[in-house]
């Protein structure tokens, strides 16, 4: 009878485990997508900040490219860096806290191994084969 309750908390927790790696890795691609994001945002603007104010600015749509105001292209990027700093802020703390709930699990399955050898070593012996 508890050899059967063990089993069914090593699937749960190795569920929870899955889970949380894959939340995890997903904030990870997300927050490298908004550090690119910033980056060529930061480095537009010392582009356009090293251009004088009557430079001819083109702003580009899909296949098109628009004439645009150099301060209204300056604040559209001056934007996009804010947002995105406000994102890795974000998603920093989601990373954080993943962090925590993925130790968490890994702690309870360490306790739930160390407290039933006999579940540790039958899945060892499943993992071997």
């Amino acid at each position: 009878m508890a050899d059967e309750t063990n089993k069914a908390a090593f699937v749960e927790i190795q569920g929870r485990m899955i889970e949380t790696t894959a939340k995890l890795k997903q904030v990870q691609n997300q927050m490298r997508g908004k550090e690119s994001e910033k980056k060529r945002a930061y480095l537009t603007l010392e582009e356009l900040r090293q251009l004088s104010d009557d430079t001819n600015t083109y702003k580009s749509i899909g296949r098109t490219f628009v004439l645009e105001p150099k301060p209204f292209l300056m604040s559209e990027q001056e934007k996009k860096l804010s947002d995105s700093e406000t994102a890795l802020a974000s998603l920093q703390t989601s990373k954080e806290y993943l962090e925590k709930q993925l130790a968490e699990v890994e702690t309870n399955l360490r306790e739930l191994l160390q407290q039933d050898p006999g579940l540790a070593r039958q899945i060892m012996s499943m993992a071997v084969v």
